[in-house]
């Protein structure tokens, strides 16, 4: 039922994109598509909630942190740990560019959202 309720609200707002308006409704559809429903435990409404929280739904949100590096797209996904930014010094375990991760279509941004959550500290990478 909470579920339920957290969807039903979820689909009444929008995000704002630079390109276009995306409903968290059809934002919703994305991850469940590539089966972020129940990953490492995680629901889907989880995912929504850590979207929220991040980055207010905003897949084109970039965010500077204190010591230098990025937090890139919707959930927010940092240039030092898990992306290539060309800035700051990473391993890059996502094998992308950062900016790839503000992408529209969202799937660079949910591999290495799966990719951050099976690593130690989980969800509590965030």
């Amino acid at each position: 039922m909470p579920s339920l309720l957290l969807i039903s609200l979820v689909s009444c707002l929008v995000a704002i994109n630079q390109a276009r308006p995306i409903s968290r409704c059809d934002l919703a559809k994305v991850p469940r598509k590539e089966d972020l429903d129940g990953f490492e435990g995680h629901s889907l409404s989880d995912w929504l909630s850590l979207a929220f929280v991040e980055s207010d739904f905003n897949i084109a949100k970039v965010n500077e942190n204190t010591y230098g590096s990025f937090d890139y797209g919707i959930f927010q996904i940092n240039s030092h740990y898990w992306c290539n930014d060309y800035q700051s010094h990473t391993e890059n375990p996502c094998h992308v560019d950062c900016q790839g991760l503000l992408s529209p279509n969202l799937l660079s941004i949910i591999n290495c959202a799966k990719k951050t959550v099976s690593g130690a500290g989980g969800m509590k990478n965030w």
